[in-house]
């Protein structure tokens, strides 16, 4: 079962979500701490270049299963124009001004 994102515990988290389900680079942008860094299956990946090619140009879209670790881990159905759909986990790093230091994607 989905869980609507307006009721994601993490409000960075939320956040993040609400920003790629609404292809808004803004918020998206907003939400990261400076010098925030990703991973995608266990690879560091150029950030700028990782959401450009995986969430805006290609219509990314969240819809989350499962959240744990106090909203700060998710399970979750990713989709884009590039690869469709596959489940997915997410884990957050949210720094002391409650911003997203660092994010960890890859298949479920």
């Amino acid at each position: 079962m989905t869980i609507q994102t307006a009721k994601l515990r993490d409000p960075a988290v939320r956040a993040f979500v609400t920003a790629v389900n609404a292809h808004d680079r803004e918020g998206f942008m907003a939400v990261l701490a400076p010098g925030a860094t990703m991973a995608d299956d266990g690879a560091d990946r150029d950030l700028a270049e990782w959401i450009d090619q995986e969430i805006f140009t290609t219509h990314g879209h969240l819809e989350v299963d499962n959240e744990s670790d106090g909203g700060r881990a998710l399970i979750a159905r990713y989709r884009n124009d590039t690869w469709g759909e596959m489940r997915t986990r997410w884990r957050f790093t949210v720094d002391d001004t409650g911003r997203i230091a660092r994010f960890e994607t890859g298949q479920a």
